[in-house]
């Protein structure tokens, strides 16, 4: 079956994309806004860009939402207090804390703290204004490198670019220059309300070429 992208609904697209590009790791972003209050919210849209210099990028993407009784497109709470503060924190989630991941993930209004929603710890980063989640095993401390905005319509992603000027770990999760798997217990966004675990690893030696 060959389709083409023109002859399908941004929805269609949408399921398209998500039900198979997967398992996706998450990143669990943690901002703070002009007012100093908390926000935290997961995105699946997640990877790294570079290790030299270690760049991560995740992509918020533009939703709509009745305010007033008009529906307009605004961005997530994310996105507006990267734009104003320049700094963020990713958090990688772990089966433990899954749950509550998913408790930040509600549509909340604007300025609520989801570490108080989800019962999280905000614990103080030592290079950035935002704080990072106590409980994650291993979280980023990132300063804003660019946005790249793809429109101002629904759907829009917003490549946010972040460079790497800190690392935290839990207790046995880092050891020799090496993450414990067992241990960090990493979980995978799928399509829809599915998740999966990393539970059966194999190893394939990439070839040696002449």
């Amino acid at each position: 079956m060959d389709i083409k992208t023109k002859d399908l609904s941004a929805r269609q697209i949408y399921n398209i994309l998500i039900g198979s590009i997967l398992p996706r790791p998450i990143a669990w972003v943690s901002t703070i806004n002009t007012s100093g209050v908390p926000n935290l919210a997961p995105f699946s849209a997640f990877t790294f860009a570079s290790s030299n210099p270690p760049v991560l990028c995740f992509a918020p993407a533009l939703k709509t939402r009745d305010v007033d009784g008009k529906t307009i497109v605004v961005p997530k709470d994310t996105l507006k207090n990267i734009e104003a503060t320049h700094d963020f924190v990713v958090n990688i989630v772990s089966l433990p804390v899954a749950e509550k991941m998913n408790q930040t993930s509600g549509n909340y209004p604007p300025g609520v703290d989801e570490f108080l929603k989800a019962g999280l710890t905000a614990v103080p980063s030592n290079e950035v204004r935002a704080p990072r989640v106590g409980e994650a095993m291993v979280s980023y401390e990132c300063r804003l490198r660019q946005i790249i905005n793809f429109g101002s319509h629904d759907g829009a992603g917003n490549l946010v670019l972040g460079d790497v000027v800190g690392f935290h770990f839990a207790d046995g999760v880092y050891e020799n220059n090496h993450i414990d798997l067992e241990k960090l217990q990493p979980i995978g966004r799928l399509s829809g309300s599915s998740y999966c675990k990393v539970e059966s690893i194999f190893d394939m030696v990439r070839p040696e070429v002449e």
